[in-house]
């Protein structure tokens, strides 16, 4: 166990109403295990390459791929608590260059005392994320016209690709912290709960 956690908040930006989640991690997290936690709390599939930035300095894994690599740092060897220290201190994640979603993180509590014995948890959030490669913030606004309205011509369509079972305001926290568990276990399985330095 840890002897510090951080309480986060994660909300993507440009859309409305808010997407958001609150969620502890080890402060020490290294960025790259908690892209793989956001990744898991926001319900994106790991499909495209991220980023974090802070104050215009930027760290991804993926350095090869990134226009202008040598400015990004390497973010396997980068932890949290190196960025972010005070209450309300905010950083920026980026995730699928494409669709552009962007998502700003603020630290809400820098010792917050966590119930779970697993060391990640969601504790609440609001709606689900939109599906992947749905076109950034004005295609998923332009796919829930379409979704919100079964007598559209393309309905049958866009639910057939989201998934029958697609609903905006869905947010499954049970599910959300059964995922964590099952990554906190491989990570300790792996040996290496939260990264390498």
């Amino acid at each position: 166990m840890h002897d510090k956690y951080y309480l986060l908040r994660i909300e993507l930006l440009e859309i409305e109403p808010k997407i958001w989640r609150d969620f502890v991690v080890p402060y020490d997290i290294s960025l790259d295990r908690l892209h793989d936690v956001i990744q898991i709390v926001m319900g994106w599939t790991e499909s495209h390459l991220y980023q974090f930035v802070v104050k215009n300095k930027k760290y991804s894994e993926f350095l090869e791929y990134l226009e202008d690599f040598d400015d990004v740092s390497d973010s396997r060897i980068i932890r949290l608590n190196q960025l972010m220290k005070r209450k309300n201190q905010k950083i920026n994640y980026e995730y699928d260059f494409g669709d552009g979603w962007d998502h700003e993180i603020t630290l809400l509590n820098s010792n917050y005392d966590p119930k779970s014995p697993y060391e990640l948890e969601c504790l609440d959030g609001k709606r689900c994320c939109p599906p992947e490669d749905v076109g950034g913030p004005y295609g998923y606004a332009k796919f829930l016209e379409v979704v919100n309205n079964p007598s559209h011509e393309d309905f049958e369509y866009m639910m057939m690709w989201a998934g029958e079972d697609f609903d905006s305001e869905d947010f499954d926290l049970e599910y959300i912290n059964y995922e964590l568990i099952k990554y906190y276990n491989h990570a300790r399985f792996r040996s290496l709960p939260w990264g390498e330095n």
